[in-house]
């Protein structure tokens, strides 16, 4: 193992995750707009207006949006440099700096369309349920970077997971495409609750149900329903995946998983009766990534080859295991 590699990929994966609740930010102070349709200038200029907040706010986010794909290109020149071609890392940093240069595409794309501030189109919709998806394909790239990177040596080039068991990556696979259908919903949810905001939760019902309802607000009552079918699938599967694989790494992972999984589904009960204040909207988000990374660990651990599950022991039990 690369172990100064593997430092760097987890911190890369971590600082991305803040960038991402950054933005959540940027949407929710409706600070999207701060600079005008203008990119990568803020309205026209270098260097935003500093006593105009939302010019600061939408900067800020920029450079450090920027800073997330100078560490990504970092993290991909590193792989190459401290991996054999063909290795499992170099291919999981690929998809790294793929998905980050297409986060930073989408994000622009939304300035430049006017996609932000009040903006209540379906086209905004559309483009926020994307990159919602496209930043669970950077994390789920960066994690299995980091992962990869910590249980492999730097010269394996066999591949890390093995398909033995058929019904298992097909349970955990749409886990993932549910986690991932959820949280798209929840974007556009989230988008309903920062332009039409309730004074009630009453009222919010209401209005869920109404005639002239508009669309982000019509969506609302769908996204818990969604949420909570999703929780009990992930559940049972990661209760049949700990039945069926007994590795150390498999029965933490999954722990970790039932955890957030249950901590999401009552935060989001906690949103939902509190109006969705900023500070939830970020808890819930941050969240949603936890049960994505976390399910990708689990799904890593339990389809490992044989060479991956045993780097990933701790060696008292590799030693027990080689006895």
């Amino acid at each position: 193992m690369n172990r100064g590699f593997a430092r760097y990929a987890w911190a890369v994966l971590a600082y991305n995750i803040l960038v991402i609740l950054f933005g959540a930010l940027v949407r929710a102070t409706g600070s999207g707009n701060g600079c005008g349709a203008n990119w990568p200038l803020c309205d026209g200029a270098l260097i935003p207006d500093s006593s105009n907040l939302a010019q600061v706010i939408e900067y800020t986010h920029r450079f450090t949006s920027a800073l997330a794909g100078l560490l990504v290109i970092i993290l991909f020149v590193w792989a190459f440099r401290a991996y054999r071609p063909g290795h499992t890392v170099r291919r999981a940093a690929v998809g790294s700096l793929i998905f980050i240069l297409t986060e930073g595409a989408v994000g622009a794309g939304l300035v430049l369309l006017e996609l932000v501030g009040e903006n209540d189109s379906l086209a905004r919709a559309y483009w926020m349920a994307g990159h919602l998806i496209n930043t669970f394909l950077l994390l789920g790239a960066l994690s299995m970077t980091a992962w990869w990177a910590t249980v492999l040596d730097a010269d394996d080039i066999r591949r890390p997971i093995r398909l033995r068991n058929g019904r298992l990556a097909l349970l955990v696979g749409a886990g993932l495409l549910l986690i991932m259908a959820v949280s798209a919903l929840g974007a556009v949810t989230a988008l309903g609750d920062t332009l039409y905001p309730p004074a009630s939760v009453g009222e919010g019902v209401a209005r869920d149900f109404a005639e002239d309802a508009h669309f982000t607000e019509a969506l609302r009552v769908w996204h818990p329903v969604l949420a909570v079918f999703s929780a009990i699938y992930l559940y049972i599967v990661l209760a049949t995946t700990m039945r069926d694989r007994h590795q150390p790494g498999v029965q933490r992972w999954a722990r970790i998983a039932q955890l957030l999984v249950a901590t999401q589904i009552a935060a989001g009960f906690v949103n939902v009766i509190l109006l969705a204040p900023l500070w939830m909207q970020v808890v819930h988000l941050f969240l949603a990534d936890s049960v994505w990374i976390a399910l990708l660990l689990v799904g890593a651990n339990a389809l490992a080859a044989p060479a991956a599950e045993e780097t990933a022991l701790p060696r008292s039990l590799q030693a027990a295991a080689g006895s």
